[in-house]
Order: C-alpha cells, then structure tokens, then sequence
C-alpha cells in the first residue's frame, strides 16, 4: 500500500514555471514507478509523465515534452514534476501515482493516486 500526498499546485501567469511534489509513505516506494496525470474542467483525465523505480529512464506525454521534468528522491520518498513555460491549456487537476509494474514507454496507468492538486494558468 503506497499513500501520496500532493502540494505545490497554484495560480501562476502564462510562461511561468511551478515545481509539483508528491511525498509518498512507505517503505518500498523506491520499488514503484512514479507518474503524474491532469484532469482540465470537463476533459478526461490525461498521462502526463512517469519515471521508472529502477534507473530513473523517464517519459512524457507530447503536450509535456520540452517543458516538464520528472524527476524523483528515493531518500525522500518524494517525486517532482517541475513545469516550466505554462500555458492556460495546462489549468487541470494534477494528481500523483505509483505503478508497481510499468518500466518504460507508453502504458503508465498508475495503481496508487493521491487527491490532487490544483494548476491555474492565467492568461
């Protein structure tokens, strides 16, 4: 069983940058692959980005590609999504997971999800 707990989100004006954090308990969280998913009002919750438990190999959702880092401390138990040029289309929920089985590539699902948090850009 892994809990996560977001924090981070906010209001931030078009082109400027927010960092994510999810602090997860537990003692195996260095056995789980970590990612990021966003819901926007009225859209379907959509992959963001994902590091794996095992050496850190990272993927990213096109819309993230450029823009946002993923990034982890197993020490800390802690995953990170730092974003960078916002945009308004990035307004959504962001919520934190753990997978205990992805690896690499496409396929991120996420078996563990903290509550969320909330991403404002304005215009």
């Amino acid at each position: 069983q892994v809990q996560l707990v977001e924090s981070g989100g906010g209001l931030v004006q078009a082109g400027g940058s927010l960092t994510l954090s999810c602090a997860a308990s537990g003692r195996t969280f260095r056995s789980y692959s970590m990612g990021w998913f966003r819901q926007a009002p009225g859209k379907e919750r959509e992959f963001v980005a994902a590091i794996s438990w095992s050496n850190g190999i990272t993927y990213y959702a096109d819309s993230a590609k450029g823009r946002f880092t993923i990034s982890r401390d197993n020490a800390k138990n802690t995953v990170y999504l730092q974003m960078n040029s916002l945009k308004p289309e990035d307004t959504a929920v962001y919520y934190c997971t753990a997978d205990s089985i992805w690896a690499a590539g496409p396929g991120y699902m996420g078996d563990y999800w903290g509550q969320g948090t909330q991403v404002t850009v304005s215009s």
